[in-house]
């Protein structure tokens, strides 16, 4: 069975899977909030989820920043639709930080780096790994 985390915008999700052994985070897709219940009932025709993951975005403090309600009925609808599996949350502080240094490490041009969608799914790819990390430490 696969996990699947999520980094969650109004604008756009970054999807990243592991594979059915969880030994590597993948980056999936980026899709806009309105496709996601059609995208999810979709895939899980076709994978397992033992788990979902999904940022969530903190200050520097440790509180709940501005976007953090958005997030909570994300995960409260997660949860409905999908009660059997269960939602993780993960911090997400410096992760398109993170995922937009990755991406230029990789030599991609400056056009590239700049692409929400590929720092969405690499970002979601990092909340993943981050969780998968702190998982063999339990």
């Amino acid at each position: 069975m696969r996990i699947m985390a999520f980094d969650y915008g109004t604008k756009r999700i970054g999807i990243a899977v592991t594979d059915p052994m969880q030994l590597i985070a993948t980056s999936l897709t980026t899709i806009h909030p309105e496709e996601i219940w059609t995208f999810l009932t979709d895939y899980l025709r076709e994978e397992k989820i033992e788990t979902f993951v999904v940022g969530k975005p903190l200050q520097m403090d440790g509180t709940a920043s501005q976007s953090a309600q958005h997030i909570v009925g994300f995960m409260r609808k997660l949860k409905k639709v999908y009660p059997s599996i269960p939602v993780v949350e993960v911090d997400e502080r410096f992760t398109s930080k993170m995922a937009t240094r990755v991406i230029a490490q990789s030599g991609a041009k400056r056009n590239k780096r700049q692409e929400k969608n590929l720092v969405d799914t690499v970002s979601a790819t990092i909340i993943l790994q981050t969780y998968m990390d702190s998982k063999t430490f339990l």
